[in-house]
């Protein structure tokens, strides 16, 4: 079976989640700090706080920029619906943007238009869909006009960089940036997700949020002293000549158990090394599909003209379901039978009845629906092969010209 998309397991990843376990520190020890630190050194951010999942950043993530009740958020209305789910998390209003017929990211000029007759915004959650960076200038634009924060949702673009040349998660845009490392994204720990960000303030809270709202004056931290360290709410209790007490923590605030484990921090400190060929592979397998559907009646290669700067998370096609005359099920079924597997990324989210009962209307988001009514998306991962995506291209054009 060919999937639309696959991690890749080395026998260096394998050795370096063995050896945690002969170890014995399975949590809570120090190879998730050295991924954290390895996670900032990559990206450029200053700080990097390893979570449980992409959702647990993106919830993490809103809290701590002070999304609460009453807040208006927007994010784009083709994406997964944890991009919006975190908004309610933390208790406020979700807001979807249309998106842009090209890049397949928020459309900015939606969002411009939405905020003349609404002037609300307390923040925007862009996501960088199939690993494609969002018009960040433009965004951190209308953000800083509201003085509203940016979350970028880079669940997909790990290894992306801007246009700039700078890479994403360096957070020169936002305020934070939120990753996965499921097992089809970019580098994987099994499941999980890191949060950068240049704010030492965020960053510090972020880490209480991971872990129950727990604080321990962060002495463990690198260089942080008594006078530098998290306010302690009961210092006469906390320390014993200058250090803290061994047994002492404060629940300063309602927090999580968000943690990533020492293992799975090991599998994605290997799965890093190897982030330069895992994109460099994606980007030749894209070259090759561009050149295989170039010219195919009713088959559109979207994002074609963008493929410097992004990671390649998704290899994405629209298809005129209508003018061929299949209908996407019958051709991804059709597909399956030839052991090649396909997915639609994504159902909207205002069309989830969860958000329709909300009152999120299909017709408000015209460009978004006309893309999912003919989006497939295709395998691209980095094992494989060559044949493979002959093969994959080949199946679909017969299928669509049949």
């Amino acid at each position: 079976m060919i999937p639309y998309g696959k991690h890749y397991l080395d026998e260096d990843d394998i050795e370096s989640v063995v050896k945690v376990l002969r170890e014995g520190r399975l949590t809570q020890g120090p190879k998730v700090a050295e991924f954290e630190q390895a996670v900032a050194d990559y990206t450029g951010a200053t700080f990097a706080v390893a979570v449980s999942s992409g959702t647990a950043g993106l919830h993490l993530a809103c809290i701590a920029a002070g999304i609460t009740s009453g807040c208006h958020v927007y994010t784009t209305a083709n994406t997964f619906v944890a991009s919006a789910n975190s908004i309610l998390y933390a208790g406020g209003q979700p807001n979807f943007c249309d998106i842009d017929p090209e890049t397949l990211n928020m459309s900015t000029g939606y969002l411009e238009e939405k905020l003349q007759s609404t002037r609300k915004l307390d923040g925007i959650i862009p996501v960088h869909f199939a690993g494609l960076p969002c018009d960040m200038v433009k965004i951190c634009e209308i953000a800083d006009s509201y003085d509203a924060p940016v979350i970028e949702d880079a669940a997909h673009a790990f290894g992306a960089t801007y246009p700039e040349g700078g890479r994403v998660g360096n957070c020169q845009y936002s305020d934070m940036t939120v990753f996965s490392l499921h097992p089809v994204k970019g580098v994987t720990s099994g499941e999980g997700g890191v949060i950068t960000t240049n704010n030492e303030k965020i960053y510090r809270k972020l880490l209480r949020l991971r872990s129950h709202g727990i604080c321990k004056g962060n002495f463990d931290l690198p260089g942080v002293s008594v006078a530098d360290s998290d306010v302690l709410y009961y210092p006469d209790d906390a320390l014993y000549d200058g250090k803290l007490n061994p047994w002492y923590y404060e629940m300063q605030e309602l927090g999580f158990n968000y943690r990533l484990t020492d293992f799975q921090s090991a599998l994605v400190l290997s799965q890093l090394k190897k982030a330069e060929p895992f994109l460099a592979r994606r980007k030749e397998i894209a070259a090759m599909y561009d050149e295989l559907f170039e010219g195919v009646d009713s088959i559109t290669v979207k994002q074609k003209h963008d493929r410097y700067n992004t990671s390649l998370h998704l290899y994405v096609l629209e298809i005129d379901f209508e003018k061929v005359g299949r209908a996407r099920g019958q051709v991804m079924r059709d597909l399956f039978e030839k052991n090649i597997g396909t997915q639609v990324h994504y159902i909207p989210v205002p069309f989830q009845p969860y958000y329709a009962k909300l009152g999120f209307k299909r017709e408000d988001y015209p460009v978004t629906q006309s893309y999912y009514n003919k989006a497939l998306s295709i395998p691209i991962y980095y094992g494989l092969t060559d044949d493979q995506v002959k093969f994959v291209a080949d199946e679909i054009i017969d299928i669509v010209l049949a």
